[in-house]
């Protein structure tokens, strides 16, 4: 496991912020146990979490109004370090970034003691949520979350985020699940009102 300070890497068009390492999940299909980098990114292990400072500097250093979405994405779940997204995510609107969206695997209630679903979506333009599975038993086998009550705290932060009416809220699987978890997943999205992605996996 090699550890560097990647902050942010640029993925096509777009630009990928890397803040946490952390994540209350231990999916069996996570890009983490391949490789120490993602798409061809510098190691996204981190020396340590950055500060908001570091975050702010590493912004500055690039042109943040050229990329097409800027994404919270990268080896931990950024909910985990919700005050931090949310300054960061309006630092870069001042920077005048287009787009943001955040991959979030849906337990920021649970990690932060609290309905987040308000906040996150003030500052982002789309909420994707990790649903992973489309059953509480396929979910808890391959998401091993440290959570019992994950499977549903998931789905109620979607809800409340498509409730607030202010982003895009998609909930996504991994195409590697059988075609029987795929329509149970798009059940899902339809109760509550969230558009399905179907992933391709990345080895």
């Amino acid at each position: 496991m090699k550890k560097a300070m990647t902050i942010s890497y640029e993925v096509g068009n777009n630009l990928y912020i890397n803040i946490t390492n952390k994540c209350p999940c231990a999916c069996t299909f996570c890009i983490r146990n391949n490789a120490d980098g993602a798409y061809g990114s510098d190691p996204l292990w981190l020396e340590h979490e950055p500060t908001l400072e570091e975050i702010f500097a590493d912004f500055d250093k690039r042109d943040i109004k050229k990329y097409d979405e800027i994404v919270f994405c990268g080896y931990g779940e950024p909910t985990e370090r919700l005050e931090t997204v949310i300054k960061s995510a309006e630092y870069l609107r001042e920077k005048g970034c287009k787009k943001l969206r955040i991959n979030t695997n849906g337990l920021g209630d649970l990690i932060n003691e609290k309905s987040i679903a308000e906040d996150i979506c003030k500052v982002m333009d789309t909420v994707s949520v990790s649903l992973n599975a489309g059953t509480k038993d396929e979910y808890m086998a391959v998401t091993r979350p440290k959570y019992e009550n994950a499977f549903e705290a998931m789905q109620k932060f979607t809800s409340d985020c498509v409730k607030t009416g202010n982003a895009k809220v998609i909930m996504s699987v991994v195409d590697v699940i059988p075609p029987e978890q795929i329509e149970a997943s798009r059940q899902i999205c339809e109760k509550i009102g969230a558009t399905l992605r179907i992933r391709k996996y990345d080895e």
